[in-house]
């Protein structure tokens, strides 16, 4: 068995050396296009990429480098440093850099979405205009650049020349009413202007502007003392410059990221993050090539700010779920205006009102959710009228926090929804919805009982008129209802309980409380809710609600299966409780024999990681996939083939 993992590892090996060159081919790929005005994937799909290798391989030296320009220009050493930053893709990620690096202030600027450039300057006077080029050496392009709005031949501060020798950075864009008017073939401002600054007639240069944020005094002494004062010198000289904002705090830094989140649609440039520093000028750490004390803040395509303009309730059976309805944003391209808000809990906690502004993410997510509120005292907002009675029968509704229900088990809607949840759990196909629906507006069938009651007498005049019953025609579409019922009489615990529709009960929630031990219905009837809290995957509100609503149908349950179907139970094994889902390719067996192994011994098998998952299983435990990325974000054991057998021979 040794030898044969031997044999594995070597293949894991070979496995991940290729998907690192793969990688390094592909980021070297699309920075060559990116330098050179045509990028052919999105910043997130490069981010993806370079993350990945980091993950693979920290040290491959193509993370440390920058892309290279065209062999067009004449080639000029950088006066300053053009690395690349770290990034933070959220306010987690962010706040994990923050506390490595607490200062007693952020300086916080846009992050402009364009095309570096450095000018050099001898003695107030313009010498050369260096692009990023490989971060070391750059294309001279200064005969273009003298044309860009921005770029001063000559520096005075309030008119009077300024001595200056050293370096000014910044970044040249398009704003986006001269790539509507005359650029618009081109597949964004970025793009266009990447292209334009290179051109080697230099046409087209005077539609571009450089906005800049960074200074480097190389002799004399330096004309400002702190990163504030930089950007202000720069201002006073007259140069286009980044907009700046002091946060005391990473708290303030998130706030205000969301705020420019909201207005950046409205600038004229593209902007697609913030840089965040300390307001302390560290040269030695500005010369590496990934900054230690510096990250660029991105924002997503999965985040917009709207307006919250009216709450709607949705009623699934008696659960009153609030719904938002906001303005109209973009998510990953599409149109969204709809959110769950799960319950009144979430919606006290977010501190959300008519007419809050709000923070709409997707984070990969099909649905869209509310994840924050934006507290501005501008908004004219009013209270969110929770209902108080049951629209359908009248009875007060029950506020737990985390639901809002009608507690009449008689209630009409409660007990079709419950119908219909039975029949889906239970698989009983041709007894169709149309049909239920049809059976209960007519009092034939008022609960769970009453279906197994019916014949084809009672069933018939619902598939024939009365001409066809009269000539004593036989249904077959009744007759073929009674078969599926007679042929669906044998029925697991998982689907006999998750039948009964309680509230956020599925086939799959119970699997865990048989895998647990509780495999019987009179064991679980007898459960307390500190036990089933206790159950991996349960929580002490999920727990409660389990065992009220087993209470509420106990009865109904007893004779259900003492009278009318048979519960097929499961024994418990060494892998009771736990779950596993396997990934890549096993050595030893197929995935569906390791899958069997996996529930014969009592314990359940995914097909995807989730937060409720016990182990993944990979041959590669060091690989940068998908699945492995979320299993150690989530903190979820990935174990090996060898570990997962060893764990089934105990």
């Amino acid at each position: 068995m040794n030898s044969l993992f031997d044999i594995e590892e070597v293949q894991q090996n070979n496995e991940k050396l290729l998907r690192v060159k793969e990688l390094e081919k592909l980021i070297k790929k699309y920075q060559d296009s990116y330098y050179n005005g045509e990028g052919e994937i999105s910043d997130a799909e490069f981010d993806s990429l370079w993350d990945e290798l980091k993950l693979l391989d920290p040290e491959n030296s193509i993370l440390h480098k920058v892309g290279a320009d065209s062999g067009n220009f004449n080639k000029v050493n950088h006066i300053m440093p053009m690395g690349s930053q770290e990034k933070a893709a959220n306010p987690e990620q962010f706040y994990s850099w923050a506390k490595k690096h607490i200062y007693d202030s952020y300086l916080v600027e846009y992050k402009l979405d364009g095309a570096s450039l450095e000018l050099q300057y001898k003695n107030g006077i313009l010498q050369c205009a260096v692009t990023r080029g490989d971060g070391v050496i750059g294309d001279d392009i200064t005969t273009n650049a003298k044309k860009m709005n921005g770029v001063m031949i000559a520096i005075t501060k309030h008119g009077v020349p300024v001595d200056f020798t050293g370096g000014i950075r910044g970044e040249v864009i398009m704003t986006h009413d001269v790539h509507k008017n005359y650029f618009a073939d081109k597949a964004n401002c970025r793009n266009a202007a990447n292209g334009l600054m290179k051109r080697k007639d230099g046409s087209g240069s005077e539609y571009l502007k450089l906005i800049v944020y960074d200074a480097l005094a190389t002799e004399g002494v330096s004309p400002f003392s702190n990163e504030q004062e930089k950007i202000q010198w720069l201002k006073d000289c007259g140069f286009n410059t980044v907009e700046v904002k002091i946060c005391n705090s990473p708290e303030a830094v998130v706030e205000y990221r969301s705020s420019v989140m909201e207005i950046r649609k409205n600038l004229d440039f593209d902007i697609d993050g913030l840089v965040i520093k300390e307001n302390v000028i560290d040269k030695e750490d500005a010369k590496r090539t990934r900054p230690d004390k510096q990250i660029a803040f991105k924002f997503s395509l999965e985040e917009a700010i709207s307006v919250l303009r009216e709450v709607e309730w949705s009623i699934n059976g008696g659960t009153y779920t609030p719904v938002a309805i906001f303005d109209e944003v973009e998510l990953n391209g599409t149109t969204v205006q709809r959110a769950s808000l799960a319950n009144p809990d979430t919606m006290k906690n977010l501190g959300i009102k008519i007419g809050s502004k709000v923070v709409v993410v997707k984070r990969g997510e099909i649905i869209p959710k509310i994840e924050s509120v934006l507290h501005d005292e501008t908004c004219q907002e009013s209270e969110i009228v929770i209902p108080s009675i049951c629209e359908t029968c009248g009875t007060s509704l029950v506020n737990e926090g985390t639901r809002l229900y009608c507690p009449n088990k008689n209630c009409s809607k409660r007990v079709l929804h419950q119908l219909l949840k039975w029949v889906q759990v239970v698989d009983i196909r041709d007894l169709g919805e149309t049909l239920v629906n049809s059976l209960f507006e007519k009092k034939v069938i008022q609960s769970i009982f009453d279906i197994y009651k019916l014949n084809v007498e009672t069933l018939t005049p619902f598939f024939l008129n009365e001409e066809s019953i009269a000539a004593e025609k036989k249904s077959l579409g009744a007759e073929k209802v009674i078969k599926s019922i007679e042929n669906h009489k044998n029925i697991s615990l998982e689907a006999f309980v998750a039948g009964f529709d309680i509230e956020g009960i599925g086939e799959t929630t119970v699997e865990k409380l048989v895998a647990a031990g509780f495999n019987s219905l009179e064991k679980l009837l007898n459960a307390s809710v500190d036990e089933v809290a206790s159950v991996y995957g349960f929580a002490e509100i999920m727990a409660k609600t389990f065992v009220n609503g087993l209470k509420e149908n106990a009865e109904e349950m007893k004779i259900l299966s003492s009278t009318y179907v048979n519960i097929i139970e499961k024994e418990s094994g060494s892998l009771s409780g736990k779950s596993f889902c396997f990934t890549g390719e096993l050595v030893t067996m197929k995935r569906a024999d390791a899958e069997n192994l996996v529930k014969n011994a009592g314990g359940s098998c995914k097909s995807s990681v989730t937060k409720d998952l016990s182990y993944l299983v990979t041959n590669d435990t060091s690989s940068g996939s998908s699945k492995n990325v979320k299993a150690a974000k989530l903190g979820i054991p990935i174990i090996s083939e060898k570990e997962f057998l060893e764990m089934i021979n105990k």
